[in-house]
């Protein structure tokens, strides 16, 4: 398709990458001689209602947004050679954080960070009007050359004040980034963005994932019935106070995670610098995310759906280098370090080091007198010479070198 048009207007030159409703591909626009991105329908839902209604949806709510860390959309329309939905957007050259953590593992801390809140940024100028993303994930976080970061694919984002498109029930978007109101088939509402993002922030900077499991079965479990590791427990350059910020992020129940995009970015620029998350009241947070959530509002609903299937992309995200880090508790990460006393033993046997050098000394300062002094001399010792105390010895001995040297 590297020589085919979009709308006798976009000259396609390559594929960039696909899902599964839709492929991007990397076009030409020759009306404004510029590079641009192209997201196509994939051919056999196009004569899906609900597919074309949430694509062209996607463009209504993605073009909206104009901002420095969202991807702008252009242009969108049905070609009328192919018969297929597209999407015209800004081509961001660069990489996306999916891209980097399969190259990389992980990143530094400051790094992470500079990307995680340059997209909470972009995620609260979007909930501000009134549009959802209900996909974050680190294949939608795009980082230009030049280090600026952009969310992108709006593609299952929807108005909050208009009706929903998905039936209830229904699960969009990469499962591992799901919020739990998300796996069981609820209504997402923004607060579902922090926590997708709060994943994404747990992965770049410890290169792993904060739940890990062979079936999504097993996932959903422990999402609802374990707190994964804080991260000050696996990356050293991590401090609890950190730590407790993308906690927060993580929490299991909507109402105990940000209320606003702005406020996880402030939340994670403090902690990163020591201190504690507060709420706009100066209440520090309850990191409902490290304890497990007993009873009601936590629990799996009866009868809710199950995640859907991960994707391809899903499995291509494990990352190959987990990041290396003291596993420690918070507790002994917090103890003062202990100083070591030198055992008794040890100091005697120093005393007794240097009472033998004074000794081995006084031998040889007497052998070389014996050897100098004429044969009528005669020197007598002083026997029995047996000290505790170290200057008490010197001075004895120091008597006797004067006495049999006279």
């Amino acid at each position: 398709m590297s020589s085919a048009e979009i709308a006798g207007r976009y000259r396609v030159e390559g594929r960039l990458g696909f899902g599964g409703m839709s492929t991007v591909h990397l076009a030409m626009d020759l009306r404004l001689e510029r590079r641009v991105a192209v997201k196509l329908l994939a051919e056999h839902l196009a004569d899906d209602p609900a597919f074309v209604s949430r694509f062209q949806r996607e463009a209504q709510a993605a073009a909206r947004l104009i901002h420095p860390n969202i991807v702008q959309v252009f242009d969108s329309g049905r070609d009328q050679g192919s018969d297929q939905y597209f999407i015209v957007m800004e081509y961001i050259e660069g990489s996306s954080c999916a891209e980097i953590l399969r190259d990389d593992g992980w990143v530094d801390v400051p790094e992470g960070l500079s990307i995680i809140e340059q997209a909470c940024e972009g995620l609260d100028y979007a909930h501000r009007h009134g549009v959802v993303h209900r996909d974050v994930k680190p294949g939608n976080l795009l980082r230009s050359r030049e280090g600026e970061v952009k969310l992108a694919d709006f593609g299952i984002a929807k108005a909050t004040e208009q009706s929903s498109i998905t039936q209830v029930g229904s699960v969009l978007g990469t499962a591992a980034y799901l919020a739990p109101e998300q796996a069981r088939g609820e209504e997402a509402g923004p607060s579902a963005d922090p926590y997708a993002l709060g994943v994404v922030t747990y992965q770049l900077i410890s290169g792993r994932l904060p739940y890990e499991a062979s079936s999504l079965t097993e996932l959903a479990l422990k999402q609802q019935q374990e707190a994964p590791p804080t991260l000050d427990t696996l990356v050293a350059a991590v401090g609890p106070e950190l730590a407790d910020a993308v906690a927060i992020a993580l929490a299991l129940d909507p109402r105990d995670r940000y209320k606003t995009a702005n406020e996880m970015r402030r939340a994670l620029h403090d902690g990163a610098r020591g201190i504690t998350p507060q709420r706009p009241g100066g209440e520090p947070y309850a990191t409902h995310a490290t304890t497990v959530l007993a009873g009601g509002r936590g629990a799996r609903r009866s009868g809710a759906r199950a995640p859907a299937p991960a994707t391809a992309s899903t499995a291509a995200l494990a990352p190959r280098k987990p990041r290396q880090g003291p596993a420690r508790s918070r507790a002994a990460a917090t103890e003062p370090p202990q100083r070591s006393r030198p055992p008794r033993t040890r100091r005697r046997g120093r005393l007794a080091g240097v009472l033998l050098a004074l000794l081995a000394l006084a031998l040889i300062v007497i052998a070389i007198v014996v050897l100098t002094t004429p044969a009528s001399q005669s020197v007598h010792l002083q026997e029995n010479v047996v000290y505790t105390n170290v200057q008490q010895a010197a001075s004895v001995l120091k008597q006797l070198i004067s006495e049999n040297t006279k």
